[in-house]
């Protein structure tokens, strides 16, 4: 008798997983692990009520996601592995940390329209993630396509530490705020908005000596008000492909200089200055 085809369509099920023979990588894939921690804590430090912890903690999540993407460009060791496993730590870390806790923070007095606009960046980050799992590999490594999970996390969490900084985490206005906040974050996540990736940059290498004074006042000045330098450079870095988006276009409505006339073209002659000492 000739055998069902049941089994045999299992068998092909089982043999079109491709399975891990060459292993995983370690070190990239640790800070993955320690990101996805670090983000997990976050939720439960909200949970706790220490709501600056909870927003330092989403911060050490995104020095752990800069790492190990650093890590695996530097040692050659990225994966799809890698790849997806850091997106599933960033949807905890990015995600749902930052929706948990600017809910429970600053959206709770909104009632249903404060876990709607919480959840809505919830969705937005994943669509944002899932968008950047299919375009990896086919787009320009210089520019993200719309602002970065990462960095929609950092926005938020560096504006619930400058309220901390200004003792104002009491202030009312903090609900208003936030939920415009969370709103335009969320948009800018699933925008076509181009941002500046920072991949290309090679620290390791020469540059201009200004670059160096530079990055010495804005490591003193971080320092001095980490807070503060924190916000104002998340802020302006979701911010700058918007105000480049608009400066580009206003730079393309811009009437052009009227042509010149046939008629004063034809007027115009070359001048021949005789040569010194020459005569006709």
């Amino acid at each position: 008798m000739r055998p069902t085809g049941r089994p045999r369509d299992r068998g092909r099920l089982r043999r079109r997983i491709p399975p891990l023979r060459k292993g995983v990588y370690i070190l990239p894939n640790l800070f993955t692990t320690a990101g996805l921690l670090a983000g997990f804590y976050s939720i439960i430090a909200t949970l706790n009520h220490d709501y600056r912890l909870a927003a330092i903690m989403i911060l050490v999540s995104q020095l752990c996601d800069v790492l190990d993407g650093r890590i695996a460009r530097l040692t050659r060791s990225a994966s799809s592995f890698g790849v997806q496993y850091d997106s599933l730590a960033d949807m905890i870390a990015f995600g749902i940390a930052p929706g948990i806790l600017v809910y429970t923070w600053a959206l709770r007095p909104w009632g249903r329209w404060g876990w709607l606009a919480a959840s809505l960046y919830v969705t937005c980050g994943a669509l944002r993630l899932a968008r950047f799992n299919v375009q990896y590999g086919s787009v320009e490594r210089r520019h993200f396509v719309g602002l970065p999970i990462p960095a929609a996390a950092a926005v938020i969490a560096s504006t619930v530490l400058l309220y901390y900084y200004l003792n104002g985490e009491g202030d009312p206005n903090k609900h208003v705020l936030m939920l415009l906040l969370i709103y335009a974050v969320a948009g800018l996540m699933v925008s076509e908005f181009r941002y500046f990736s920072f991949k290309e940059i090679r620290l390791h290498r020469r540059h201009p000596f200004p670059v160096l004074l530079a990055l010495i006042v804005l490591i003193m000045l971080t320092i001095g008000a980490p807070e503060l330098m924190l916000f104002l450079g998340m802020t302006v870095y979701a911010l700058s492909a918007p105000v480049m988006a608009a400066w580009r276009l206003a730079r393309r409505r811009r009437p052009e200089a009227p042509p010149v006339p046939a008629s004063t073209e034809a007027t115009l002659r070359p001048v021949v200055l005789d040569k010194p000492g020459v005569r006709g």
